[in-house]
């Protein structure tokens, strides 16, 4: 479990690739937040309007007179038809009124909000003889017996302007909806409760078409494949279907499901009686069979086997002293033959050896070929025909070691060496340094080949038997790494 904490920790980019797309899967869309109070906030008082009050004001103007409690109504009134008019009326006397009463009765309510003692000054029973020739405009008489019923509408609008505590009326109007719905969502004296689920609750998601084809371009960026993609998403989706999920929910069924699909290939390399068992490991340049065979001959020799290692790999430069160093960090011996000889040669004469001296277990290193050259293949193809004349079941263990940097290259390089060489198991290493390790969910999900170890590292220990659960639940980021 300590190398899984290892793991955990180098698969920082395969995980924040599939835990941030998650994250910005389920957080866009019509992803459902906790704070829908926002849009109840229609005001009001938006509707007033200088040219929407104005007749009301003028019907008004007149009634406002006669009646000693009306006053009030015509005081916000006034100065609202007023602003056009009122600088040139206010300056003459009040003696001159009777023909200027016309202009100036718009004036004279301005001054009566500050004193009572102007309506006086406006003489209108003395100017009523030449009102009604000089303001057919205005009909009091007809409004005057409806102005009751319409006066206690604008009174409560008209009081904030002339009383402070009149001002509450309209912040009721606009302030209202809004407290009034803000009241019910922090609830009574649970208000701090709902604050701390919010931010990890919140953004939730429908599970629809589109989230699901999201889903789908999320998985093939991390490199399961297209067919497999396709296989996890519809997986998830059933019995799910237009369920709201968070990302938490969303990450945790794709880890189950990432690590129901390697449950039946994560299996150790087998250990048969047979002696010497001899395990063959193939793999393309540069994909770390050298370093994992050093890595499991230490292994294998911890566990109390006699181990012998052939440096097949006679092409590459270094490659033989490479793997000698590998044998004495283990304590195992390194069979090597001169660079350029035939490494069917060397794997026959190290298997003989290893019959010789009783060995458990022989491992033979192979050069790195692609998988695309025939005469190479042809020549690994070569070297299991003069095992199996040695051993007719030679070789016992076939390895495959796959480099996850290469991607959906992994599964061409799988199905030509299983045709050539037999394949039996794969090992997937350099895990520590790629967001590509999703192919391994790919390879088990195509080909249902057992998975004995990953590598994450160089050092002796880096190489362990393969554990489903952990790895899922690092690659999709279900429990946070680090």
């Amino acid at each position: 479990m300590s190398f899984f904490s290892k793991l955990r920790q180098r698969l920082t980019r395969s995980s924040s690739k599939i835990e941030e797309g998650v994250d910005a899967l389920v957080g866009g869309g019509d992803a459902d937040r906790a704070a829908p109070e926002q849009p109840a906030a229609p005001p009001a008082p938006a509707p007033r309007s200088p040219a929407a009050q104005a007749p009301e004001t003028s019907a008004s103007v007149a009634p406002a007179a006669p009646p000693a409690a009306a006053p009030p109504a015509p005081i916000e009134a006034a100065p609202i038809e007023a602003a056009p008019v009122p600088p040139a009326p206010v300056p003459p006397a009040p003696d001159a009124r009777p023909p200027a009463s016309r202009q100036s009765a718009a004036p004279a309510a301005p001054q009566d909000e500050r004193a009572p003692s102007k309506p006086p000054e406006q003489p209108r029973p003395s100017a009523t003889p030449p009102a009604p020739t000089a303001e057919p405009v205005r009909p009091s008489p007809q409004p005057s017996g409806q102005q009751p019923a319409q006066q206690p509408a604008p009174q409560p609008a008209q009081q904030p302007g002339a009383a402070p505590p009149a001002a509450a009326p309209p912040p009721r109007g606009f302030f209202a909806r809004l407290t009034g719905r803000a009241a019910p969502a922090a609830g009574p004296a649970d208000a701090a409760p709902p604050p701390p689920p919010s931010p990890r609750e919140a953004p939730r998601r429908a599970l629809d078409d589109a989230m699901l084809e999201g889903l789908e371009e999320l998985l093939i960026s991390a490199d399961l494949g297209v067919e497999t993609s396709l296989r996890v998403a519809a997986n998830i989706a059933e019995g799910r279907f237009g369920r709201r999920v968070s990302a938490d929910e969303l990450r945790a069924l794709l880890a189950a499901e990432v690590a129901r699909i390697l449950e039946p290939v994560a299996r150790p390399l087998p250990i048969y009686p047979k002696r010497p068992q001899v395990v063959l490991v193939v793999g393309v340049n540069g994909s770390g069979k050298t370093t994992t065979i050093g890595k499991l001959a230490s292994q294998l020799k911890a566990a109390g086997k006699s181990v012998v290692i052939a440096a097949g790999d006679t092409f590459r430069a270094a490659a033989v002293e490479q793997l000698a160093i590998w044998g004495e960090r283990a304590g195992v011996p390194v069979m090597k033959a001169e660079q350029g000889s035939d490494p069917a040669a060397l794997a026959h004469d190290a298997l003989a050896r290893a019959q010789a001296e009783g060995a458990d277990m022989l491992l033979i290193d192979t050069a790195g070929r692609l998988q695309n050259k025939g005469d190479l293949m042809e020549e690994l193809a070569k070297i299991v025909r003069v095992l199996r004349k040695r051993d007719p079941d030679a070789p016992h263990n076939t390895v495959l070691v796959l480099d996850a940097t290469t991607g959906q290259n992994a599964l061409n390089q799988v199905e030509v060496f299983q045709k050539v060489a037999d394949v039996t198991g794969l090992v997937m290493t350099k895990l520590d340094g790629t967001a590509k390790g999703g192919v391994l969910v790919a390879l088990a999900d195509r080909f249902g080949l057992p998975i004995h170890a990953v590598g994450v590292g160089e050092a002796i220990d880096d190489l362990s038997p393969f554990d489903p659960d952990e790895f899922a639940r690092a690659l999709t980021g279900a429990e946070r790494v680090g």
